[in-house]
């Protein structure tokens, strides 16, 4: 049904909701995430070997398939929302329409319209244990992510590669002290607690099948990242960007 339109009331409090809750849980993640690094099966590198998630390779035989429904999406009329259109937290490194985003899940929830269009890309990422998030991550050529750190090292990041500039080198991420390029269908994972930033300095479009999963953890870890990630849920941060998930696409919930 239509959602109605937050009053700027409303919105204000909103906003001064998703500051406080940034605020006040930066000195508290910073405990957590030793507890995780402690914790953590995989070690505490930036960035990890593929090899560390065994169903990445399903991905990696089948990013084809993952293309052809991406250029589907591609292809059609629709309007691609901006990643801060969605995520408001987004605001200061998601600039103008350079960053755009076609979501499939949102810490943990699918987002049926999506899915049901790009249903074997669905399939593939219904198949991943502990997924949190996934959506086509769409940079604009000449477009510069601005450093920018995650909010938990519980989750880790995965892009498979599906649309790559011709220069490749000169399309790249740091996550910490790595620097690195991507290649079509070779799967990178990294921890995005680090500090990381992007440059497309070329004149085509990257296009990556962006994904987060929990880091492996020891009992005690995993319990405490459950915890984590339920409070994250019935956070502003995910309520509000859920919310206007559904109002980019209609307004229907």
């Amino acid at each position: 049904m239509q959602q109605p339109t937050p009053s700027g009331a409303t919105e204000r409090f909103r906003t001064w909701r998703r500051r406080l809750v940034k605020s006040t849980g930066k000195s508290l993640m910073a405990a957590v995430a030793e507890l995780f690094r402690r914790q953590s099966l995989i070690g505490a590198e930036p960035v990890f070997s593929p090899s560390v998630f065994p169903w990445l390779a399903e991905f990696e035989t089948h990013w084809p398939v993952v293309l052809e429904e991406l250029q589907s999406v591609l292809g059609s009329t629709e309007r691609l929302p901006a990643f801060h259109e969605v995520s408001p937290d987004q605001a200061r490194i998601s600039q103008g329409r350079n960053w755009q985003v076609y979501p499939f899940f949102a810490f943990g929830d699918p987002f049926p319209p999506h899915c049901e269009r790009c249903p074997k890309t669905a399939a593939l990422l219904a198949r991943v244990p502990d997924l949190r998030n996934a959506m086509f991550s769409i940079l604009a050529p000449h477009y510069h992510i601005p450093a920018h750190q995650g909010p938990t090292n519980g989750i880790i990041r995965v892009h498979l590669p599906l649309i790559v500039p011709r220069d490749r080198q000169s399309c790249r991420i740091r996550v910490g002290d790595r620097i690195f390029s991507w290649e079509l269908g070779k799967a990178v994972v990294f921890d995005d607690y680090y500090e990381h930033e992007v440059w497309n300095d070329t004149d085509d479009v990257r296009v990556v099948l962006f994904f987060d999963v929990d880091r492996p953890m020891r009992p005690l870890g995993r319990l405490a990242n459950r915890l984590l990630i339920g409070i994250f849920k019935h956070s502003a941060y995910v309520k509000d960007g859920k919310r206007n998930l559904w109002a980019q696409y209609g307004g229907q919930a």
